[in-house]
């Protein structure tokens, strides 16, 4: 498996190259210890050791010293003009990496009623669920009925065909998640599982481990009054290594009165919805077939040679993320 890990910023179209945290360490567990430690391999993915290694990142003593806040903020580049707190009150780990940001200023969303917008400041690749769409993963990131549930057969039946964006968030991001379209909620469950880490090498090396991981689904009808009209869209927010929660908390003004998300309720494109407990997971949303079509950018860079993706390697063929803003546009409706 190659070092490198790279991607392509979206405002400049540069390549860079990733800063992969605990490389190292989850190269050797998805590599050595899963093969000839299974069990071994299995506790460490399990929530009882993610919510171990959660505590002992965030909640240590250790992480709430004034220098050592930091330096995570100079080693990670987080904005600390972007935060709604001030940096005296993101005193601590844990309160750092569950900021919250002025994305009314600092996240601008287009302004067209039929446009898709990114759920998290993330990494995407865009693609289709059908053999003949382009970029054919659904059985190498995921397994598609694993991933929304085999018992959910209708809601396999709506999206069969379709197409999808995997969002990966990294430590650095901001943890909160946007509604990616505006509609009302009609389907929401959770999927008990593990914890599998969503680096590159443990993507590449496990077997469609988005699929086994903890997570919860939002299926939104947007062809309802003030919807964005791009059919049904599932949401699968993604649990990983250190994420020990999701909570769900969609405001319909900035942060204020959260509420939990649930079948009626309707939810406005751009708002926060989420919040990822902490560290780094993925959100797959899933669009119907012949709904919307994805920004040309995104499916030029996801095709795009001479970038090192751990990616393009691990399932030889290009296959390149693009680094994208939360609300900015990934798609718009047909």
């Amino acid at each position: 498996m190659m070092a490198t890990h790279q991607y392509i910023d979206r405002r400049s179209g540069r390549v860079c190259t990733e800063t992969l945290y605990a490389d190292c360490w989850i190269r050797l567990l998805y590599g050595r210890a899963r093969e000839k430690a299974p069990l071994v391999f299995k506790a460490l993915t399990s929530a009882r050791s993610s919510r171990l290694l959660g505590y002992m990142h965030f909640d240590l003593p250790l992480q709430r010293r004034p220098s050592r806040i930091r330096k995570m903020i100079d080693q990670l580049g987080i904005d600390i003009q972007e935060c709604v707190a001030s940096a005296g009150e993101l005193d601590n780990a844990r309160k750092l990496f569950e900021r919250q940001i002025r994305y009314w200023r600092c996240r601008p969303m287009p302004e067209t009623p039929f446009s898709v917008v990114a759920p998290a400041d993330s990494k995407v690749l865009v693609g289709d669920l059908a053999p003949a769409g382009g970029l054919f993963l659904k059985e190498k990131f995921f397994a598609y009925e694993e991933l929304l549930g085999p018992w959910q057969r209708h809601w396999l039946r709506a999206f069969d065909a379709g197409k999808y964006a995997v969002f990966r968030l990294t430590p650095e991001k901001y943890h909160y998640n946007h509604c990616p379209v505006s509609g009302r909620v009609v389907d929401f469950y959770a999927i008990e599982g593990d914890y599998h880490s969503c680096n590159p090498a443990a993507v590449v090396t496990a077997v469609t481990p988005y699929s086994k991981n903890k997570r919860v689904v939002t299926v939104i009808d947007t062809d309802v009054a003030g919807g964005t009209g791009v059919g049904l869209v599932a949401m699968v927010e993604v649990v990983a290594l250190m994420i020990g929660e999701i909570v769900q908390c969609y405001s319909a003004r900035g942060y204020d009165a959260p509420r939990p998300v649930k079948p009626g309720l309707f939810l406005r494109k751009g708002q926060p919805k989420s919040l990822f407990r902490p560290g780094s997971s993925v959100v797959v949303t899933f669009f119907q077939k012949g709904c919307m079509v994805f920004d040309a950018d995104l499916l030029a860079n996801s095709a795009r040679s001479g970038v090192q993706s751990r990616f393009s390697l691990g399932f030889r063929q290009p296959l390149v993320e693009t680094d994208v803003q939360v609300r900015s546009s990934i798609g718009k409706a047909v």
